[in-house]
């Protein structure tokens, strides 16, 4: 199985965790596409997300020289056994294809004529979208089996953008779909769709999402393995009707898409999952 990684940027730890974690698992990409670090749209969107502190402190743990910040700093933390290697953390895309032997291919537009054609060249079976831009129909027509992506919610009820954030608001269930991209928003044929089991043990928003994104890196992992052997097939989504769909809310069936959310919504989905976490053990009476 030839698989290519997709990523929105050489210092992604998503796209650096997926990268590596297919190599753990005898996947070693036959290339990784990544579009370059100072993607404007990427910049803009991360600065959204952890502002300017953050996002300064993110790019110190990525670019210092190693010995000036902590190696085993990493963002999100439960990428950590993806991005160890030898004693030391992989901090970007180069440090993890040196360490398992792949090239990379940067391009400014993953839809790009010379990013379709460098793909091409690599003749991939699979492609694994970790981020970047809307990807086009000659692009997700390029690998042989399709591209996948790791959608972090359940699918079809909910698509788009906030995922985890949207699934607590909308009362449906946390969970991973993994699913080939198709030119629509996340209405790609699904591969595998399952709840996450760990929302109870998440504090914060933020926790929650890094979970489901290493439970969505080994979800991924396991789809390849399935593909290869022959043993996974993808089925198509379809609306889940007003009586499927009851028990996650009267709207739950109309086959919505969802935008990034407002600052005092992502409060009220914070208290959601502050509900899912277990009672505090009451203390035993002394007598």
């Amino acid at each position: 199985m030839r698989v290519v990684v997709l990523c929105s940027s050489p210092y992604s730890e998503t796209g650096c965790a997926m990268a590596a974690r297919l190599a753990q698992l005898g996947y070693v990409p036959s290339g990784a596409l990544t579009l370059p670090a100072a993607d404007k749209s990427t910049l803009i969107r991360k600065l959204g997300q952890w502002g300017l502190r953050g996002s300064a402190r993110y790019a110190w743990s990525k670019l210092a020289p190693r010995g000036a910040a902590p190696q085993s700093q990493v963002r999100n933390p439960h990428l950590g056994p993806a991005l160890r290697h030898d004693g030391r953390v992989l901090r970007n895309l180069t440090e993890v294809a040196q360490a398992y032997g792949f090239p990379i291919f940067s391009s400014a537009e993953q839809n790009s004529p010379r990013a379709i054609a460098q793909l091409r060249q690599w003749s991939p079976d699979l492609a694994i979208f970790t981020g970047g831009d809307i990807l086009r129909k000659p692009l997700l027509d390029v690998p042989r089996l399709g591209v996948i992506n790791s959608h972090l919610a359940l699918l079809p009820e909910i698509r788009g953008m906030s995922s985890p954030e949207w699934s607590l608001l909308c009362g449906v269930p946390l969970g991973v779909t993994i699913h080939f991209m198709d030119t629509g928003i996340d209405t790609g044929p699904i591969l595998l769709r399952r709840e996450f089991p760990h929302a109870g043990d998440c504090d914060s928003l933020m926790e929650l999402r890094n979970r489901m994104i290493a439970f969505g890196i080994e979800m991924a992992g396991e789809a390849v393995a399935a593909l290869d052997r022959g043993s996974l097939a993808a089925t198509a989504q379809e609306a889940r009707g007003e009586d499927q769909g009851k028990d996650h809310g009267k709207d739950h069936g109309k086959d919505r898409q969802f935008f990034v959310m407002h600052d005092r919504l992502k409060a009220q989905a914070a208290h959601r999952l502050q509900q899912l976490r277990p009672a505090p053990l009451a203390g035993r009476a002394n007598g």
